[in-house]
Protein backbone atom coordinates (compact mmCIF):
# COMPACT_ATOMS: atom_id res chain seq x y z
CA UNK A 1 0.00 0.00 0.00
CA UNK A 2 1.21 3.48 -0.82
CA UNK A 3 2.07 5.72 2.10
CA UNK A 4 1.50 9.46 2.14
CA UNK A 5 3.49 12.11 3.94
CA UNK A 6 1.24 14.86 5.33
CA UNK A 7 2.83 18.07 6.62
CA UNK A 8 0.53 19.76 9.14
CA UNK A 9 0.92 23.03 11.07
CA UNK A 10 -0.57 22.78 14.54
CA UNK A 11 -1.46 26.07 16.19
CA UNK A 12 -1.76 26.35 19.98
CA UNK A 13 -5.13 26.85 21.64
CA UNK A 14 -3.72 29.63 23.83
CA UNK A 15 -0.53 31.66 23.95
CA UNK A 16 0.70 29.76 27.00
CA UNK A 17 -0.05 26.25 25.67
CA UNK A 18 2.78 23.82 26.38
CA UNK A 19 3.95 22.69 22.92
CA UNK A 20 6.31 20.07 24.36
CA UNK A 21 3.30 18.41 25.99
CA UNK A 22 1.38 18.58 22.69
CA UNK A 23 4.30 16.84 20.92
CA UNK A 24 4.29 14.05 23.54
CA UNK A 25 0.54 13.64 23.07
CA UNK A 26 0.99 13.50 19.29
CA UNK A 27 3.49 10.66 19.59
CA UNK A 28 1.24 8.58 21.82
CA UNK A 29 -2.31 9.44 20.73
CA UNK A 30 -2.37 9.27 16.94
CA UNK A 31 -3.89 6.07 15.48
CA UNK A 32 -1.63 3.00 15.31
CA UNK A 33 -1.59 2.93 11.50
CA UNK A 34 -0.04 6.44 11.46
CA UNK A 35 3.33 7.78 12.53
CA UNK A 36 4.78 11.16 13.49
CA UNK A 37 7.92 11.07 11.35
CA UNK A 38 9.39 14.49 12.25
CA UNK A 39 8.40 17.73 13.96
CA UNK A 40 9.72 21.23 14.54
CA UNK A 41 8.60 24.37 16.31
CA UNK A 42 7.95 27.28 13.98
CA UNK A 43 7.77 30.90 15.18
CA UNK A 44 4.52 32.65 14.31
CA UNK A 45 4.76 36.07 15.95
CA UNK A 46 5.80 37.76 19.21
CA UNK A 47 7.12 34.64 20.92
CA UNK A 48 4.21 32.47 19.79
CA UNK A 49 5.16 29.17 18.16
CA UNK A 50 3.40 26.45 16.18
CA UNK A 51 4.34 22.83 15.57
CA UNK A 52 4.97 21.59 12.04
CA UNK A 53 4.69 17.82 11.92
CA UNK A 54 5.31 15.27 9.18
CA UNK A 55 2.91 12.33 9.48
CA UNK A 56 3.01 9.04 7.57
CA UNK A 57 -0.45 7.74 6.71
CA UNK A 58 -1.82 5.03 4.43
CA UNK A 59 -3.29 6.10 1.10
CA UNK A 60 -6.81 4.99 1.96
CA UNK A 61 -10.10 6.82 2.08
CA UNK A 62 -10.80 8.50 5.41
CA UNK A 63 -7.25 8.34 6.78
CA UNK A 64 -6.64 12.09 6.57
CA UNK A 65 -9.91 12.84 8.37
CA UNK A 66 -8.96 10.32 11.07
CA UNK A 67 -5.57 12.00 11.55
CA UNK A 68 -7.04 15.51 11.67
CA UNK A 69 -9.67 14.46 14.22
CA UNK A 70 -7.06 12.81 16.45
CA UNK A 71 -4.87 15.95 16.39
CA UNK A 72 -7.76 18.34 17.05
CA UNK A 73 -8.85 16.30 20.08
CA UNK A 74 -5.53 16.89 21.92
CA UNK A 75 -5.29 19.31 24.83
CA UNK A 76 -3.52 22.54 23.85
CA UNK A 77 -4.31 22.29 20.12
CA UNK A 78 -6.24 25.19 18.60
CA UNK A 79 -6.36 24.95 14.83
CA UNK A 80 -4.54 22.84 12.28
CA UNK A 81 -3.52 23.65 8.72
CA UNK A 82 -2.61 20.99 6.18
CA UNK A 83 0.42 22.41 4.38
CA UNK A 84 1.17 19.60 1.96
CA UNK A 85 0.39 15.98 1.17
CA UNK A 86 2.62 13.90 -1.09
CA UNK A 87 3.56 10.29 -1.69
CA UNK A 88 6.38 9.03 0.47
CA UNK A 89 9.66 8.69 -1.38
CA UNK A 90 11.27 5.29 -1.57
CA UNK A 91 14.90 4.39 -2.04
CA UNK A 92 15.70 2.33 -5.11
CA UNK A 93 18.38 -0.37 -4.74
Amino acid sequence: MTRLLARIRILPAEADSNLDEVILQLKSNIPDSMQLKAHAKEPIAYGLNAIVGDFLIEDKEGQMDKLEDSIKSLTGVGEIQVINISRQSITMK
